[in-house]
């Protein structure tokens, strides 16, 4: 049965996109000096970022990565990831002294990168350049009982929150959203299985690399925690069950970036549960998004058809940490820039198509 103690408070609506002005934008990507729709999904993006950012000359300003770690109680139950749990924190430090892909890719595309402790096990001890919103040391275990209870929701969605609006008020108009944590396939496939009309075995994948009888282990356990705790459809009851620390702030940071009028470049299947949830909260959250790209996850595509979104990329990524959320902003650069730059028709005194197109 739902928990009554869960939030049903609903979120502020979000403002609706201007129609007219992309009207606008469509006839000014039209104009370039190229055949209609020649550019493809490039001129999708400069679409998307003019109505998001309200402007017929949209740019990408401060692109930031947030990077949201915490750990999940289920994965002290022996068979539910590759890796053992200590590999979180390993991987957050490993992120602060810069070695991981997504300081490279950051470090490659010009992008701001921040590494939020959403509620690790583990002591930092101030580590540098490390942002503390630590609620626990991770989440209680889902085979036991809930994950989160009803503050801690409502805490990690305010911690979420807070990390985006801040910042956009630093001037960051693209938030890229990435996660570490082990076992939050899991809880992620939980969150999708509970969220969309998907069999469990649908949407549970390898994670970080099981093979045929690690990945039978752990559908067979996630069947156990189904058994325990449905299949809620309310976004903060499924986050309270099965959902963790880091996917809460995610989905906090999500409603808050579109908020704010930044648009949301989404990471891969954690992420986009995440999306899942910002969704159901806020109607509306992944008109601002772009899906960065199409994870090995076998649930994503459940994912992605559930909000009826189409992912950019399809490089065969399964990390996460943001990494294929960086790949994607260079063509977010590009399609302002086309937009921006390009000559017209007109401009660059060349003719137009001999018939208008159908």
């Amino acid at each position: 049965m739902p928990d009554s103690r869960f939030s049903t408070e609903p979120l502020p609506p979000l403002p609706a996109l201007d129609g007219g002005l992309g009207a606008a934008l469509r006839r000014a990507i039209d104009s370039k000096t190229k055949p209609v729709g020649a550019l493809g999904r490039i001129e999708e993006l400069a679409l998307l970022l003019g109505r998001v950012q309200g402007s017929l000359a949209p740019r990408v300003v401060r692109p930031v990565v947030l990077v949201f770690a915490g750990d999940h109680g289920a994965t002290r139950q022996p068979g539910l990831s590759a890796y053992p749990r200590d590999v979180t924190w390993q991987m957050v430090a490993n992120f602060l002294a810069g070695g991981a892909a997504i300081n490279v890719f950051a470090r490659t595309f010009g992008l701001e990168l921040e590494v939020v402790d959403a509620g690790v096990d583990h002591d930092f001890a101030g580590l540098p350049g490390l942002r503390s919103e630590k609620i626990a040391r991770g989440t209680r275990s889902w085979f036991e009982g809930r994950a989160m209870e009803r503050a801690e929701v409502d805490h990690a969605l305010a911690a979420g929150a807070r990390v985006a609006r801040e910042h956009v008020a630093l001037g960051s108009n693209v938030v890229a959203l990435g996660e570490m944590g082990i076992g939050n396939t899991a809880s992620a496939a939980l969150v999708t299985h509970a969220l969309c009309a998907a069999p469990l075995a649908d949407v549970v994948g390898r994670g970080t690399g099981l093979d045929d009888a690690g990945l039978a282990r752990k559908r067979a356990l996630l069947e156990r925690a189904v058994a325990l705790h449905g299949r809620p459809r309310d976004a903060r009851e499924a986050l309270g069950c099965y959902g963790g620390f880091e996917i809460a702030m995610l989905a906090g940071a999500l409603v808050e970036a579109a908020r704010q009028g930044a648009l949301v470049v989404v990471d891969g299947f954690i992420v986009t549960a995440a999306a899942l949830v910002a969704e159901r909260l806020v109607p509306g959250v992944v008109e601002r998004c772009v899906f960065a790209h199409q994870s090995q996850e076998s649930g994503h595509r459940v994912q992605l058809a559930q909000l009826r979104a189409r992912a950019l990329l399809d490089l065969d990524l399964r990390l996460g940490e943001g990494t294929g959320a960086a790949l994607a902003v260079p063509l977010l650069r590009a399609a302002a820039a086309m937009l921006c730059e390009m000559a017209s028709f007109e401009k660059a005194g060349v003719d137009g198509p001999a018939v208008a197109p159908p």
